[in-house]
């Protein structure tokens, strides 16, 4: 029998297959339920067996997430999402894992977490669905709220500087940084598959509209009549040009950047910044992470992805280096072995 009659073919999905028997409850016309779809159709055609995978999620509106997947999944307890899922790579590092957060559940109180897995660069997948506001509590403003954005708990504009999510990534140095919107289908599609094969610290996040309480956070980089004009798409290899008319572009001055028009003063393609996602310094995606409004596009798509020892292949590869060194011992070897003493009654004379 040959090899190729014995290997084991890779299931076929359709996106039905990961749809749950669960009502869907988010609010009508909220950007989740894109998200959502897009996640499950892309999970349908990575070829992975369905019972593969784990979806984990925290507090807020994205965090119902799991109920809508036909996959395992664990609701955990606000912020500590990222410690559940940490515990289960490395009990079963065979599984894919995904968290599902949002910008307060993960960059509030459970900032921590978030930031630990990261830098030990954790197999496991961060989607931060960020829609800049506490939906579930009703509206108040959230770590990533701009300044000045009034609402329950600051009625007279918010005076905290919000946190850039893909900046605090990038800091962390998670070996694989993206960024996506609820309504870019194809994008995010692209971003999730290589998400699912990066091995190692995977952080998205995802521009998510709510239209109740923050409706049109996003416009300008999601409406079609604007988002050309406000947005550049990072391309590995490829100089960031943007702009309706592709006529734009961003070159560094030093190690500042500036915005500059094609043919002015002699500028060509050339003379722009070219993407490089696969660079392990992180110093370019950082710069990238800070560009944004009033002064720059947002960029798009993929800042870094880069290869590095994930923990949880680090850990159980030390225990099979420790169980080397040691053959045969087991837990009564632990316990009766080295620093240990027995407490018996004590003797009187």
């Amino acid at each position: 029998m040959s090899m190729e009659s014995t290997a084991k073919a890779a299931p076929t999905y359709t996106k039905k297959d990961f749809s749950s028997d669960q009502t869907v409850r988010w609010c009508p016309g909220c950007g989740d339920y894109a998200i959502l779809s897009t996640v499950q159709k892309t999970f349908a055609g990575l070829g992975i067996p369905r019972e593969q995978f784990v979806i984990i999620s925290g507090i807020g509106c994205s965090s119902r997430f799991p109920y809508y997947m036909n996959t395992y999944g664990f609701h955990s307890i606000h912020g500590r999402a990222p410690a559940f899922a940490t515990g289960l790579k490395v009990a079963r590092p065979d599984l894919s894992v995904w968290v599902v957060t949002g910008d307060g559940d993960a960059l509030s109180i459970g900032g921590n977490h978030i930031l630990h897995s990261m830098r030990r660069n954790i197999d496991i997948k961060v989607l931060l669905f960020n829609n800049r506001i506490y939906g579930l509590t009703k509206g108040q403003y959230s770590p990533t709220s701009e300044v000045g954005k009034k609402t329950k708990t600051s009625p007279y504009g918010s005076v905290d500087r919000p946190i850039d999510p893909i900046s605090v990534a990038i800091a962390a140095e998670a070996t694989f940084v993206a960024r996506s919107a609820d309504v870019y289908g194809a994008h995010l599609s692209e971003v999730l598959r290589r998400a699912a094969q990066h091995r190692g610290s995977v952080f998205v996040e995802i521009l998510q509209n709510c239209n109740i309480f923050n409706d049109g956070a996003f416009d300008k980089v999601t409406d079609r009549g604007t988002r050309e004009d406000n947005k550049v798409d990072l391309a590995h290899g490829e100089p960031l040009v943007f702009g309706r008319d592709r006529d734009r572009g961003i070159r560094l001055d030093g190690l500042t950047p500036e915005v500059v028009r094609i043919g002015d003063n002699g500028v060509e393609r050339g003379d722009l910044l070219h993407h490089d996602e696969s660079t392990p310094d992180p110093s370019l995606a950082y710069l990238l992470s800070k560009l944004g409004p009033p002064d720059f596009p947002t960029p798009m798509g993929i800042f870094r992805a880069i290869e590095a020892e994930t923990y949880d292949a680090a850990v159980h590869r030390q225990i099979a280096e420790a169980r080397e060194m040691s053959p045969g011992k087991d837990l009564d070897d632990l316990l009766r072995g080295g620093n240990a003493w027995e407490i018996g009654e004590e003797k009187t004379n």
